[in-house]
């Protein structure tokens, strides 16, 4: 039998020749294969064009909204509304297209309303009048952008675990664009809102960085988390100026530029002052006092605070915001920290009574462990607290100030006793406290003054203030501060003060610690810090 040449059996040592000239044969009709399906898509496309677009005025890019008067009779429906009870009705929804994926005659999409999502379906339908071209238009809308979406609310038949908005989807009649994403975006917000600490294996490990998701803030705070911390720290804001109001309190605004160091040390801002400096306060505190000096008796403010300290660390900013208090009492500064005391126990209760919903939102990103609160709180006098450190093997002298680990270390063996995330530490060394603090009248060592704590990490610093004009410039002069500028505030004593003591809390700190979360810049929406003042 004679073998012709081409079908002879490959020969010893021809076989890389013959794999490579197959792998060169699958390339090409891997090629021929995608040009034939650009081919068809191409010829599809075309046919679909000149088709009659049953959808013509029902779809596009909506004009640029100027408030020109058009729609103005359109009512919205937010989309944390939408339910059976609106089951068959149709509804105009404002949202963002989180993600969309079209596959033939229908385009499915989730859209988002803050921390609100729904499922919207568009099909192609003669008797809805929608058209391949609208499923089309649906499916290239880029990401993040702003849609307004006209759709028949219909109950589903199972639960859509995909979005917040279970019971029900909207299905598309009419879809514009408002506002347009661009089509790279730095983060995806998937991404963004993964669990930080996932014990699944399956998961994916895709992580965004801080500095990332600070860089790029506004899509980073689209986040359900981000959405519910904010909501949250609003709800402290509310709270803590409903309570003290309550208890008679009377809001007040100070200055923000002051002549001279409000704490009496060098942690300041300089600005330039026309022709002169000034500084950016490091405290209400001065002003706080002179309020209670004009007989406003009970005080507190809600703004900004500047502190000018190189501390790059998880709890501190060069800017935060301040809940500051000041009251005056009749015999002993515990009527004061009594007070302030109730108003933290009133405020975690509050925040786990009205915003469950958005601790638990926070929870499925970081874990959050319940915060776990005495009332009445849980009150420590220093002494005491050296002595739980030095049991722990932590030796620190009468006078010495704790450190941050030594506050962390003594947080834990607080919990471990008494199961509380939250104490106050009474009688600082007077040695560690600022100018104006009250010196203990039996301890020559020791201060009327106190701190409070969450998780180990001191949330409130204050004081009896000392309002006596005489004693408060000589401790002024002890602690080498110039007496000439701060001689308004000693001066606002002459005219007769009543006894009284304060606080100021850290916004911020609060929200982190109460959350448990690992990083303050997690709670300062544009945080500003010694390395960032943007965005």
């Amino acid at each position: 039998m004679v073998v012709s040449e081409e079908t002879q059996p490959t020969m010893e040592g021809d076989g890389s020749t013959s794999k490579k000239a197959a792998k060169k044969a699958a390339k090409a009709a891997e090629k021929q294969q995608k040009k034939a399906e650009h081919k068809a898509t191409s010829a599809q496309s075309q046919n679909d064009a000149s088709e009659p677009d049953i959808s013509e005025g029902r779809y596009g890019m909506r004009k640029l909204i100027q408030s020109s008067g058009e729609h103005r009779e359109r009512i919205y429906t937010d989309v944390k509304d939408l339910s059976v009870s609106l089951d068959g009705k149709d509804v105009w929804v404002r949202a963002r297209l989180q993600t969309s994926r079209a596959k033939g005659k229908q385009c499915f999409a989730v859209l988002r309303q803050s921390s609100s999502t729904v499922q919207l379906l568009i099909n192609v339908s003669e008797e809805r009048g929608v058209s391949k071209q609208m499923v089309k238009f649906a499916g290239n809308i880029t990401k993040e952008s702003i849609v307004d979406v006209r759709g028949t609310v219909i109950k589903t038949s199972s639960p859509v675990e995909s979005c917040t908005i279970h019971e029900v989807e909207l299905l598309g009649v009419e879809l514009w664009l408002v506002s347009a994403a661009k089509p790279q975006l730095p983060l995806q917000i998937e991404d963004a809102s993964r669990p930080e600490k996932n014990d699944d294996p399956e998961a994916l490990k895709i992580r965004v960085n801080q500095d990332t998701r600070l860089d790029n803030r506004v899509l980073d705070l689209r986040t359900p988390a981000n959405q519910a911390i904010f909501r949250i720290e609003a709800g402290v804001c509310r709270l803590f100026r409903d309570i003290l109001t309550k208890k008679g309190f009377v809001e007040i605004h100070t200055p923000k530029i002051i002549s001279a160091a409000s704490e009496g040390g060098a942690n300041v801002f300089t600005v330039s002052y026309f022709k002169s400096s000034a500084y950016l306060a490091q405290s209400p505190q001065l002003y706080k006092q002179m309020a209670i000096a004009a007989d406003f008796d009970k005080v507190f403010t809600v703004g900004a605070v500047f502190r000018a300290e190189d501390s790059n660390t998880h709890r501190h900013l060069t800017e935060f915001v301040g809940l500051d208090l000041e009251m005056a009492f009749k015999n002993h500064y515990h009527e004061v920290l009594d007070t302030i005391g109730s108003t933290f126990t009133e405020m975690f209760r509050g925040l786990q009574e009205q915003f469950a919903s958005e601790i638990a939102t926070v929870g499925q990103q970081f874990r959050v462990e319940p915060f776990k609160f005495l009332d009445p709180p849980l009150r420590l006098e220093f002494p005491q607290a050296i002595q739980m450190l030095k049991e722990a093997g932590v030796t620190l002298g009468e006078e010495d100030d704790l450190s941050t680990p030594d506050e962390k270390l003594l947080g834990r063996l607080v919990k471990a006793k008494y199961d509380t995330d939250f104490y106050i530490l009474d009688k600082y060394p007077l040695a560690v406290r600022p100018f104006y603090t009250m010196p203990d009248p039996n301890n020559p060592k020791a201060s009327n003054s106190y701190d409070m704590f969450m998780r180990g990490e001191e949330i409130l610093s204050g004081a009896q203030r000392i309002h006596d004009p005489e004693f408060l410039t000589q401790r002024a002069q002890h602690h080498a501060v110039d007496i000439s500028k701060i001689a308004a505030y000693i001066e606002s004593f002459r005219l007769g003060c009543p006894p009284h003591a304060g606080g100021g809390i850290g916004l911020e700190r609060v929200v982190m610690l109460y959350l448990g979360l690992d990083n303050i810049r997690k709670t300062s929406m544009f945080p500003r810090d010694p390395k960032r003042v943007t965005p």
